[in-house]
């Protein structure tokens, strides 16, 4: 079974090569993911299709208005409506995996200086962020969303186990890679991966993940820096 993923945007062409290349485009063909482009500005108002006005109480730039805004989401109701914002919670791979359980989710792009604050009282149910920074819109954000819940579906990744033993899992980074030619210039692989030792090999693993973590990312450590009995 796999995800609809709609994505309202007033640049739906933003999408169309990113959505037919690579692992995406073979989970669309196999009916693993369904991507729906909504033109906001199909919803715009007027001749022009209108979809920012001025802010009230004056400022700098434009806000996206609420009417074309709702006209879009209220039959998307049934979907988790997510608004992509510099003010949302910032995403993690827990946020992924719970994405890639729904049935339905629906990303909504801002722009300009913002999106009318009754969007998000009254028709978004979470608000995400890529991070303590400011893009030009929501786009990427959906991008990077797109990309995270596709290679969690089963069928998508050709070996399921790398999406288990990779990065923020167990709440440790993943271990450095290696592959072939074990010695290039002088640059060697350390020897434990070449020793055939699957108990050593292993516990070469987490320590790495380990000392990798507490050196980059120590705010992830957890209580599992304890090598488990069962790997050995």
């Amino acid at each position: 079974m796999g995800v609809r993923i709609n994505i309202v945007t007033i640049f739906p062409e933003y999408f169309t090569s990113a959505l037919t290349t690579s692992l995406i485009g073979k989970a669309g063909g196999a009916g693993l993911l369904e991507v729906e482009l909504v033109d906001l500005r199909a919803f715009g108002k007027g001749v022009h299709r209108q979809v920012d006005d001025a802010p009230f109480g004056g400022g700098a730039g434009m806000v996206m208005m609420v009417e074309p805004l709702a006209a879009a989401l209220e039959p998307l109701e049934g979907s988790q409506r997510v608004l992509l914002t510099p003010a949302g919670r910032p995403l993690d791979q827990a946020t992924l995996d719970r994405f890639a359980a729904l049935d339905e989710v629906t990303l909504v792009c801002g722009r300009y200086e913002g999106i009318d604050e009754r969007v998000a009282e009254h028709l978004i149910d979470e608000e995400v962020s890529l991070g303590d920074y400011v893009l030009l819109g929501g786009e990427v954000a959906a991008l990077a969303i797109v990309e995270g819940v596709t290679r969690l579906l089963p069928g998508v990744v050709g070996n399921p186990e790398s999406v288990q033993t990779e990065s923020f899992r167990a709440g440790m980074l993943e271990e450095p890679q290696y592959t072939r030619p074990a010695v290039y210039r002088d640059w060697a692989v350390p020897e434990v991966l070449l020793s055939g030792d699957h108990g050593k090999i292993a516990q070469w693993r987490h320590d790495q993940r380990v000392q990798r973590t507490r050196l980059r990312r120590p705010d992830l450590l957890d209580g599992e820096e304890e090598f488990p009995e069962s790997a050995e």
